[in-house]
């Protein structure tokens, strides 16, 4: 479904090392070349980041990673800039593409020494960068003592850092931090997009990400299928075909949200209010009877009822044609109620918030895994659908939604820095959304914007991929005002605007 739309394709460092030893038996190009290309690429990607930059101070480890450092090195010494190596590690065990490297950078004339904290405390401050060529992708623990100190050196320096390939203490595969990372402002990865630069820790740690594909990047991706696929907005749009003339609200749907317990009822608003405007024929909301009013004065067009038990909720359940459980849902006895009530149905639905809390009680029924439903768990609730600690499934997220839909099927939404969605076989990210969404009711209106869009016709693992776009990029448009105080209700016109 995704393959052929020309979505960027992320690897696992296995898979990069796999791309390059392919590159290098297929494209008659050796590591040298490869490693000259890299630091061609990271040179020029410097000077058009920090046109300004007077001097660069180097740190380079001892495998492939410092070897584009050295070069990078050189070529900055052969143009006239003020330059010196920062050398880690111990010479002798350097491999030896990254020696040769070397060599070069030392008959360029570049000035090399042990790293130290007085040689990095040396540097003058104006105009000046730092480049991490240290660890790259090659890292398989927490860095060591001496490596520790260089990259908390970097961060706790005012001087801005570009790492090559990966920021160094930055799982490639998992976007986790091993003990400690260079945060850098920019980041330079090679030949293949790295998945773990995009979410957990990544975005944090990598600043914005240039892929340099070294002339032969772009020709691998038929070698090597993907693991995971970067979702773009405007390749999953075309998926909503256009209205005709003769549309009525019938061809569209009816989403059904249930939730709002007391208290809670601005969650449901928010959901039912966000599938009326991702398109959505009809949208009815089943709540308290302490929220109707609410909801009516908020969103007159959504057909809001009063439901006290399951009993009532299931005499609405047959007029509609997909559900969203959850919003405000809570976890008392009324909530268990309508929670099972919705999952006795057949219909499509989205689970949220409070009702996959009662899933992971065993509070919503008798479980069966399901290909109809769409979990959206933050990692919270991930980590109780799992039985582990959220701080375990952070360590590994592309782990967790993988395990996540294995055993509860359907498809799953992990939210959070770097989204991830897995379903049909396809694990897919999105990286849409900034900071500013860390407020309430942000995930109640991605919920419906999925109902909306499976309530159209759309299957459901793409009614997740573009819904967690719709609603990330939304959410950007809408925090160019700033990121602090975007409310969850200030990306319902963003996001109509965006699906037309």
């Amino acid at each position: 479904m995704f393959e052929h739309i020309g979505l960027q394709a992320l690897y696992t460092a296995a898979q990069s090392r796999e791309l390059d030893r392919y590159a290098m038996a297929h494209f008659e190009v050796t590591a040298a070349e490869l490693m000259s290309r890299a630091a061609q690429a990271a040179w020029q990607s410097l000077l058009s980041k920090w046109p300004q930059v007077k001097s660069l101070q180097v740190l380079c480890g001892t495998g492939n990673n410092g070897g584009d450092g050295y070069l990078l090195a050189a070529l900055a010494q052969q143009q006239g800039y003020s330059v010196k190596v920062l050398e880690l590690g111990q010479l002798q065990r350097m491999q030896s593409d990254a020696l040769a490297a070397r060599q070069q950078a030392l008959a360029a004339g570049v000035p090399m020494v042990a790293y130290s904290a007085e040689e990095f405390a040396a540097l003058d401050p104006h105009d000046a960068v730092r480049v991490d060529a240290m660890l790259g992708t090659g890292l398989g623990g927490e860095p060591r003592l001496a490596y520790r100190a260089a990259i908390e050196a970097l961060n706790s320096s005012a001087i801005p850092v570009m790492a090559l390939d990966l920021p160094s203490g930055l799982c490639a595969d998992s976007g986790s931090v091993l003990g400690v990372a260079v945060q850098a402002a920019h980041t330079v990865t090679f030949i293949a997009a790295k998945r773990g630069l995009y979410t957990a820790s990544g975005p944090d740690y990598c600043g914005s990400v240039e892929l340099a594909s070294l002339g032969v990047g772009a020709a691998l991706s038929s070698h090597l299928p993907a693991t995971c696929l970067r979702l773009q907005l405007e390749a999953l749009l075309p998926a909503l075909a256009p209205r005709p003339a003769t549309a009525h609200k019938g061809l569209y749907g009816r989403v059904l949200v249930i939730g709002g317990d007391y208290g809670m009822g601005g969650a449901t608003a928010l959901a039912a209010e966000a599938a009326l405007r991702c398109g959505a024929g009809l949208v009815s909301a089943a709540t308290r009877a302490e929220h109707v009013s609410a909801v009516l004065a908020r969103s007159p067009e959504v057909m809001a009822q009063a439901v006290a038990s399951g009993q009532d909720l299931s005499a609405l359940i047959p007029s509609a044609t997909v559900l969203v459980i959850g919003p405000g849902l809570g976890r008392s006895p009324w909530s268990e109620q309508l929670c099972q009530a919705a999952l006795r149905s057949e219909l499509p639905m989205v689970v949220d918030a409070d009702a996959l809390n009662l899933l992971a009680a065993g509070l919503g029924g008798q479980f069966k895994a399901r290909d109809n439903w769409v979990l959206t768990p933050h990692p919270g609730e991930a980590a109780r659908l799992l039985g582990c600690s959220t701080a375990e499934l952070q360590a590994d997220r592309f782990a967790a939604v993988s395990e996540l839909q294995r055993r509860w099927g359907g498809v799953v939404l992990l939210k959070g820095s770097g989204t991830l969605i897995s379903g049909g076989g396809q694990i897919l990210l999105s990286d849409y959304g900034n900071p500013g969404m860390a407020s309430g009711g942000m995930g109640d209106v991605l919920s419906g914007v999925i109902a909306a869009l499976l309530a159209q016709g759309l299957p459901a693992v793409m009614a997740a991929a573009l819904a967690a776009c719709l609603h990330g990029a939304a959410a950007d448009r809408a925090a160019a005002a700033g990121q602090r105080g975007l409310a969850a209700s200030d990306l319902m016109h963003e996001m109509r605007g965006l699906l037309q």
